[in-house]
């Protein structure tokens, strides 16, 4: 990072400078980390040890719990130490060590979510060739390429941004570093970088979502065929997903597809979608899907019986 560093260390304003707030909130997110790791570890455990959980659909939910434990403990632990902290500084190496994982779990995410449409638009468009398109050499291949892409994503994010000079000031508004609030402080020209910025993050999610989308147009133009029940019983799992693709996506599209300026919203926004989704998507899915619900509660029998052996 060269001598064109002078800037060492980033200072985060956080969300609130009054310290009973700060109090409150550090109970706050403490609670709701904790409800983000140990309901998504729950998924996790459930899809891995049910055999009623056996499908391709649960096996990317597991990576995606899996992914969103990860995504959330890029800012959260941070934002919780911080909070009790009478100075909310990060070095700039780790600065971008956290821009560069909270896009790769991010980007990863979106590939998953894209990922899941495409297992749902299969399972009720092609049920007959399910078994034979989505067999586990193609899930694994499919997982494989949603990380390989949130990785490629993250990396063309983070070397826009490397390179750039800062040499002061090293405020940041915000409570983690994110590439907008970051590449404002860079002393040098950053129209094109915030240009090709916008264009990566903004074009990764538009066309994801926008396959996403299609998926489910298709879906539900297949599904008029089919019997009252049939509709109900595919509407139901494809409901969760759709809730969980609105959540997540509706945030990102705000943030990253915009011109590169900052806005007073924007922490709020993120309170959102790096603590709140997270902790909504097992939510979601538990309530939403009875085989989850069926697995939770045998889950939580053997568990019970363990305890009394």
């Amino acid at each position: 990072m060269g001598n064109t560093h002078n800037v060492t260390e980033f200072v985060f304003l956080g969300l609130s400078s009054n310290q009973d707030v700060q109090k409150v909130f550090f109970v706050l997110f403490l609670l709701l980390y904790i409800a983000v790791v140990l309901g998504n570890l729950l998924i996790v455990l459930i899809v891995m040890t049910s055999r009623r959980l056996g499908s391709p659909m649960y096996f990317f939910l597991s990576y995606l719990s899996f992914v969103e434990i990860c995504y959330s403990s890029t800012t959260a632990p941070k934002l919780i130490s911080d909070l009790l902290a009478e100075r909310k500084a990060i070095s700039l190496w780790g600065c971008m060590t956290q821009l560069f994982f909270m896009h790769f779990f991010g980007g990863t995410e979106i590939l998953l979510l894209t990922v899941m449409a495409y297992d749902r638009y299969v399972a009720i468009c092609r049920p007959l060739n399910y078994t034979v398109i989505m067999n586990w050499q193609v899930c694994a291949v499919l997982v494989g390429m949603a990380w390989v892409g949130g990785f490629v994503h993250s990396f063309a994010q983070i070397l826009l941004i490397f390179r750039l000079p800062f040499c002061g000031p090293n405020v940041i508004d915000h409570y983690f570093c994110d590439l907008l609030p970051v590449l404002k402080l860079a002393c040098s020209d950053t129209f094109l970088i915030g240009v090709l910025i916008v264009a990566n993050g903004g074009t990764l999610s538009v066309i994801s979502f926008g396959i996403i989308l299609a998926s489910y147009v298709v879906i539900l133009l297949h599904l008029r065929t089919r019997s009252s029940e049939g509709r109900s019983k595919a509407l139901s799992t494809c409901g969760s997903h759709i809730t969980v693709v609105t959540l997540f996506f509706g945030p990102c599209i705000f943030i990253y597809l915009r011109p590169s300026t900052t806005l007073s919203v924007d922490k709020t926004v993120a309170v959102f979608y790096t603590v709140i989704t997270p902790l909504l998507n097992p939510v979601i899915y538990s309530l939403r899907n009875a085989e989850v619900k069926k697995a939770m509660k045998k889950l939580w029998i053997r568990t019970m019986k363990l305890e009394e052996k």
